[in-house]
C-alpha cells in the first residue's frame, strides 16, 4: 500500500496521488529499460538470423542434393506418383525443392495436385533438415557471408554474460510491471479513484505499493544499472572485418556457443544430459544457476552439468577432455558464493595449479588463493581469514591443518571441494588418497573431475564412487559397463555424468586452444639461471625439459597424452626443437609409448614423412606423432588428431598457425584441442608479451592474404633482436648476465 495511506477516506488526497504518480513513473521509467533491452537483444538476435540464413540455406541445398527424388514418396506414405519428375531429370530432392509450382507443372505428366504434394514433400524434408545442419565458420577461408555472420555474432559475444542476465531480468520485470502498473494508475489522479469503487481504490493502492517494493528490489539489485548497460553494450557499432575475425578466432567458443542457441540447432538433449534417467534430468533442470559472480556464457550441456553437481551434492564430472570441466566446476563455486558462501577449496596436480588460479580470475569474480610452495601455510592462513577458492596440489593437501581446529579464524568446511583429475586417488591407500577422503568427509558438497571414461575402468569408479555416495557402490555393476556406456550411466546416475564431444558439440569443428602454464621445478629453474647467464636464447627456450625427471611441463605432456589415451584420440607433439622431441618420445616410452611415431624432422625424406603421416591416420585408437614445428607445420595433413601439444612459443606466429591448420582444417570431424606449454615467469612469458600486439596485427591482415602464406617471415620480427631484447630482460630480472652477446 502507498506510504501514508490507510484504507479509508484519505485514498483520493493530494499527497496519495503525488506518490503515486512518481511510484508508478518509476516503474514506467523501469519497464521502459526492459522493453529496450528486450528490443535490442531482439534486434541483434535477428541481425544474426539474418546473416545466418543463406548459410543456413545452402547447407540445406547441399544436403537435398544428396536425398535422391523418390525419397519425396516417403513423405507422403506413397502417395506420390514420382514418373513423370524423374523422365524430366529430377534425380534429388533439390530441384523439386527450389523449383516454383509453375515451372513444376509445366512438366509433361505432372498436375497440380502432384506438383503441390512433391513441393510439400520437399519443404517437410528442408525444414527436417534445418533443424540438423550445422555451420561451420572457416577462418581460413573467410568469404562476405561467414563474415557477416561473425560480426552479428560479435556484437552480443561482446555485451558478455551479463547480457543473458540483463534479458532474462528484463522479461520478468515487462512482466510483473505489465500487470501491476495498469492496476496502479488509478492511484495518481483524486477523479479516477472517486471513479472507483471501494474495492477498486484498495486494489490501486494495493498495486502501487507492489510496484513500490517491485522497483525498490530491482534498484537494490542493481537492474537499472545491468539493464542500461546491456543495451549499451548491444548498440555499440560493428566490428570491422578484421576485428570480428580475430575475435573470432580467440573467443571461438563463445561466438559457438551464442550461434547453437539462436539457431536452436542443440545437441541432442539426451546425450547433452548423460542420457541420465528421467528422475534425476529433473531434479537438475528444478535447480537454478545464478551467475552473478560468472565472467563467461555456459553451453547448453555446461549449465546442465553445473546444476547437476549442485542438485546432486557429491558427484563425478566425468566429461571428455576438452567440453570445459574446469569451467563447470567454477560455475558451481559462484553459483555458492552469490547464496553467501565464502570458502572453497581446489585440489588439483601441480602442473595445473597455475591454470586453474588463471581460470577462476578471468571466468569468474571470485578470488583465487594458491596455496603452493614455501609460503603455503600463510596462503592458507589468509584464505581462512578473507576467503576464496583454495587451490593447492595433492601433496600438498594432507599438510593443511584443519580449519574448524585453527586458533585464530576456525570454520566450518568449504562450501565446496573440488577435485580435479579424480583418478589421482584411485588407490585409496595412498597418501594423497587418504588426504582427500579426510576433505570430502567434511565438504556437503564435493565435485570429482576426471576426463577418463569411468566405464572403462569400474573397480577405479567404485572407489571413486566410495568418497561420495558409498551407499551407491553395490549398485555398481561390472555388467553394467559391458552392456554398453548409456546402460552403464544409467545405472550410476546419482553420481556420475559424462557427455562426449561427439554427442555435444554441434559445430564442426571448433579449436579449443588452452595454455597450459607451469611453474618451473627446482631442477627446471637451475637449468633455466645457467642459460640465461650463458647468455643463450635457445638454451633458455628448451631448459624446461633440460631435466627430464623434474620437469613440470613434461609431466603435463605425460598427463595430457594419458588422458587422450582414454578417449582413443590421437596427438600431435610439436617442437623447435629435435633433442626436445626425443625428450618426450622417452618421457612418453615409460607410460604411453605405444603407439608413438617419429620424430618427424627436417632431415626425413618427404616419401618417409608421408608414410608416418599415413601410419599416424590409420592406427586403431590413439597414437602420437612426434614432428619438429618447421617440418610438420608446413604441407602435411594432420587431420587425423585431434589434440595438438606446442612444447614451446614460437619466435614466429606463422610457424604456429601453420602447424594447427595441419590438423585444424577441412576433412577434421572432431573438435581440436591446441595446448600450448608455457613456463610461468619465464622467456615464454617475454616472448608472449612481447609477440601479442604482433600477433594481433598477422592476424587481423597478413594471414588472409596470398603474400603471407607464400612468405612468412615478411610478418614475424627480427630473430635477432627480439632473442637479445628477452635475454638482457632476464639477466636483469635473475640479477645474472654472461656480458657478452646472446647465443642461439
Amino acid at each position: 500500500m502507498v506510504e501514508g495511506e490507510g484504507k479509508g477516506a484519505v485514498g483520493g488526497s493530494v499527497t496519495v496521488g503525488r506518490r503515486a504518480r512518481e511510484i508508478v513513473a518509476r516503474g514506467e521509467r523501469l519497464g521502459g529499460l526492459a522493453r529496450g533491452v528486450l528490443a535490442d537483444h531482439a534486434r541483434a538476435v535477428e541481425q544474426v538470423r539474418t546473416a545466418l540464413a543463406p548459410l543456413l540455406a545452402e547447407l540445406v541445398a547441399q544436403e537435398l542434393e544428396g536425398i535422391p527424388v523418390a525419397r519425396l514418396k516417403d513423405v507422403t506414405e506413397g502417395r506420390l506418383r514420382l514418373g513423370a519428375l524423374e523422365n524430366a531429370g529430377f534425380g534429388s530432392v533439390r530441384p523439386v525443392y527450389e523449383a516454383s509450382r509453375y515451372e513444376l507443372r509445366q512438366i509433361p505428366g505432372v498436375g497440380q495436385q502432384t506438383a503441390d504434394q512433391a513441393l510439400a514433400a520437399a519443404r517437410q524434408i528442408a525444414r527436417a533438415l534445418e533443424e540438423t545442419v550445422s555451420v561451420r565458420i572457416d577462418i581460413d577461408h573467410p568469404e562476405p557471408r561467414t563474415t557477416a555472420l561473425v560480426i552479428a555474432l560479435r556484437r552480443i559475444v561482446e555485451a558478455g554474460p551479463d547480457v543473458r542476465r540483463a534479458v532474462d531480468a528484463a522479461r520478468e520485470l515487462e512482466r510483473r510491471l505489465a500487470a501491476l502498473l495498469p492496476v496502479a494508475r488509478p492511484a495518481c489522479g483524486r477523479l479516477r479513484m472517486a471513479l472507483l469503487g471501494r474495492a477498486g481504490r484498495e486494489s490501486a493502492l494495493a498495486a502501487a505499493g507492489e510496484v513500490r517494493a517491485f522497483v525498490a528490489d530491482a534498484v537494490a539489485k542493481g537492474l537499472p544499472m545491468l539493464l542500461t548497460q546491456a543495451s549499451t553494450d548491444l548498440l555499440r557499432e560493428s566490428a570491422s572485418d578484421a576485428e570480428a575475425w580475430v575475435d573470432f578466432e580467440l573467443r571461438s567458443t563463445e561466438y559457438y556457443s551464442q550461434l547453437a542457441e539462436i539457431a536452436g540447432s542443440a545437441p541432442d538433449v539426451a546425450a547433452s544430459e548423460g542420457f541420465l534417467p528421467a528422475e534425476v534430468a529433473d531434479r537438475v533442470h528444478a535447480q537454478g544457476l545464478d551467475d552473478t559472480h560468472r565472467r563467461v556464457s555456459l553451453r547448453g550441456y555446461q549449465s546442465f552439468g553445473a546444476r547437476f553437481a549442485l542438485a546432486q551434492g557429491r558427484v563425478v564430472l566425468g566429461d571428455e577432455m576438452g567440453l570445459g570441466k574446469t569451467v563447470q566446476a567454477i560455475a558451481v563455486l559462484a553459483h555458492l558464493a552469490a547464496d553467501g558462501h565464502r570458502h572453497f577449496l581446489v585440489v588439483c596436480p601441480a602442473s595445473v595449479l597455475i591454470n586453474w588460479t588463471r581460470e577462476i580470475g578471468s571466468r569468474s569474480t571470485l578470488r583465487a588463493v594458491p596455496v603452493h610452495g614455501p609460503d603455503r601455510l600463510d596462503a592458507y592462513a589468509e584464505w581462512r581469514e578473507r576467503g576464496g577458492v583454495a587451490v593447492t596440489t595433492f601433496d600438498v593437501l594432507h599438510s593443511l591443518p584443519d580449519p574448524r581446529k585453527a586458533e585464530a579464524h576456525p570454520l566450518d568446511a568449504p562450501a565446496a571441494f573440488v577435485v580435479d583429475e579424480a583418478h589421482y586417488v584411485k588407490n585409496p591407500d595412498a597418501r594423497r588418497s587418504r588426504a582427500v577422503a579426510r576433505w570430502t568427509n567434511r565438504c556437503e558438497r564435493v565435485l570429482f573431475l576426471t576426463g577418463t571414461p569411468m566405464e572403462n575402468r569400474v573397480e577405479e569408479f567404485r572407489t571413486l564412487v566410495r568418497y561420495l555416495q558409498p551407499d551407491l557402490v553395490p549398485r555398481i555393476q561390472g555388467s553394467d559397463a559391458v552392456a554398453g556406456p548409456h546402460t552403464f550411466r544409467r545405472s550410476v546416475a546419482p553420481a556420475y555424468l559424462r557427455r562426449n564431444q561427439q554427442d555435444v558439440l554441434t559445430e564442426l569443428p571448433a579449436l579449443v586452444q588452452v595454455d597450459e602454464w607451469e611453474e618451473f621445478s627446482a631442477a627446471d629453474q637451475e637449468a633455466y639461471r645457467e642459460a640465461v647467464a650463458a647468455g643463450n636464447f635457445m638454451a633458455m627456450r628448451r631448459a624446461a625439459y633440460a631435466r627430464p625427471r623434474t620437469s613440470a611441463k613434461l609431466q603435463r605432456v605425460r598427463e595430457l597424452v594419458a588422458e587422450a589415451a582414454a578417449n582413443d584420440l590421437k596427438v600431435v607433439v610439436f617442437s623447435y626443437f629435435r633433442d626436445v622431441l626425443a625428450t618426450v618420445r622417452e618421457a612418453l616410452g615409460e607410460g604411453e609409448g605405444a603407439g608413438v611415431l617419429g620424430p618427424l624432422a627436417g632431415g626425413v625424406p618427404a616419401v618417409r614423412r608421408q608414410r608416418l603421416v599415413d601410419e599416424f591416420a590409420g592406427a586403431e585408437g590413439h597414437a602420437v606423432l612426434l614432428c619438429q614445428i618447421e617440418a610438420g607445420g608446413v604441407g602435411l595433413n594432420l587431420q587425423a588428431a585431434s589434440v595438438v601439444i606446442l612444447c614451446e612459443p614460437q619466435v614466429k606466429p606463422t610457424l604456429e598457425h601453420q602447424a594447427v591448420a595441419r590438423a585444424h582444417r577441412m576433412g577434421q570431424v572432431r573438435s581440436v584441442q591446441v595446448h600450448r606449454m608455457l613456463a610461468a615467469d619465464s622467456v615464454d612469458d617475454r616472448l608472449l608479451h612481447i609477440l601479442e600486439s604482433k600477433a594481433r596485427l598477422f592476424d587481423a591482415y597478413a594471414r588472409r592474404s596470398d603474400v603471407a602464406e607464400a612468405s612468412p617471415d615478411a610478418v614475424d620480427v627480427s630473430d635477432g633482436a627480439l632473442a637479445r631484447r628477452i635475454v638482457e630482460e632476464e639477466q636483469e630480472r635473475l640479477a645474472v648476465g654472461s656480458g657478452g652477446a646472446p647465443r642461439g
